[in-house]
């Protein structure tokens, strides 16, 4: 199963979702490891044609001329080489300083449009105050005939004086103003170019540190998971030579061995136009969920291998059940303890899913039944039978990660079996 997934590299829906999430990572990995395989070998088959044909140059009215060095090769500039290119933090400050001067400028400028406000009220009512002064004078002076001419020169210099006096002070006042406001704005300035200074410093430390944590903790995660899946490889192998020596021993001294079961048929299957892939040119088979269709090919190809059996093949096993769904092998599994576990037959797939229960939550792990064995899907060992498969993860966990050792069968409910289909 694991080597036409690989071929077609197309997996079903529903044969995705009877995989667990680690069997999902190893067959996202062997997908992606079969990619770069097949990318390599188009690269040297086309670096080969290459070699071996030679194409003519076409002729070609239109050409390139690059401009040329010193040195007579071509020239090119990168940006930051040269001595007058300023550095990334030199930009970040002039772009800093820009915008503290701008604010710095509106807030000035609204500074001087209240000052000569307040310097406009101020003096006009001075002034409408003494131009009234002197519109009842030349009143006066007119009603007495001019007899007060002397008096009212005396009073117009006098008036010019003060109005003299009054804009030295109004220019004087200008000036302490804008003197106040420059200082302000150079103040603020200087302000708010450092709290950006400060700002963008924090917010980039902060990244770097983030980024530094985040990089840190993948590494050790992929580190975690690579010693774990060599470890749980490296054991599971040496169970496997062992189980091999065993065997290879009681056949070398005579030990009866169990009659063949017999060949099964031929799996009959539709294909239709739409499973051909004008691409590639793979022929795909097509996935059914039918319950007829399960049930015939377990009668036709796994039957005869008697699965489900105990390993003496004298009765059914009691770990084995029909054909369920996901939900209903959970709610027999809840019944028990962390460790129960059952085998049964997929409801959309060819093939059959171990089903555990851990302490919060269950697992399913596709197991592969194509080729005459039994294997998890991801995994390198083959067995036989479900009953050596069961038997192997009753002393081996499925994992190193999740540590999911079977301890304790699931048996059925006391209703009835639910497998009565598969034998019928």
């Amino acid at each position: 199963m694991l080597r036409q997934i690989l071929t077609d590299m197309f997996i079903s829906p529903e044969l995705l979702a009877e995989l667990s999430e680690e069997q999902k990572q190893v067959l996202f990995i062997k997908m992606r490891e079969e990619q770069v395989r097949r990318w390599k070998d188009r690269e040297a088959r086309l670096e080969k044609e290459d070699a071996t044909l030679t194409k003519p140059k076409k002729a070609s009215v239109k050409s390139v001329q690059w401009l040329a060095g010193m040195d007579s090769d071509v020239w090119v500039w990168v940006m930051g080489d040269h001595p007058a290119d300023q550095s990334y933090e030199q930009i970040c400050d002039d772009i800093l300083a820009q915008r503290a001067a701008c604010q710095a400028q509106r807030e000035a400028e609204e500074l001087r449009v209240k000052k000569e406000a307040e310097l406009v009220k101020r003096f006009s009512s001075v002034l409408m105050d003494s131009e009234l002064q002197l519109w009842k004078e030349e009143v006066e002076r007119q009603e007495v005939e001019r007899q007060e001419v002397e008096r009212q020169e005396v009073e117009r210099r006098a008036a010019a004086q003060e109005q003299s006096q009054q804009e030295k002070r109004e220019a004087e006042e200008r000036r302490r103003a804008e003197e106040e406001v420059r200082r302000v704005e150079q103040k603020r300035k200087q302000e708010i170019y450092m709290d950006l200074r400060e700002v963008r410093e924090e917010r980039d430390d902060q990244h770097w540190q983030d980024s530094l944590r985040k990089s840190k903790a993948a590494d050790l995660r992929r580190r975690s998971i690579a010693k774990q899946t060599r470890d749980d490889h490296r054991r599971q192998s040496v169970k496997a030579l062992e189980r091999g020596r065993v065997a290879a021993v009681t056949k070398a001294f005579g030990g009866d061995r169990p009659a063949l079961p017999p060949k099964p048929k031929p799996r009959n299957l539709t294909v239709t136009s739409d499973t051909l892939n004008p691409k590639q040119g793979v022929r795909r088979t097509l996935s059914t969920s039918s319950r007829e269709h399960i049930i015939r090919w377990f009668q036709e190809e796994q039957l005869p291998y008697r699965a489900g059996f105990q390993k003496d093949q004298s009765r059914i096993a009691s770990w084995f059940h029909g054909i369920i769904s996901r939900q209903e092998a959970e709610d027999l599994l809840s019944e028990g303890e962390p460790g129960h576990f059952l085998v049964r037959v997929s409801e959309r797939i060819l093939g059959y899913v171990l089903s555990y229960r851990c302490k919060e939550e269950f697992k399913h792990f596709l197991v592969d039944a194509t080729e005459g064995c039994y294997m998890l899907l991801g995994h390198q060992i083959k067995f036989t039978s479900l009953a050596e498969l069961v038997e192997f993860h009753e002393g081996e966990p499925i994992t190193m990660s999740g540590g999911e050792q079977l301890l304790q069968p699931c048996g059925q409910r006391p209703s009835g079996v639910d497998y009565a289909d598969l034998f019928t």
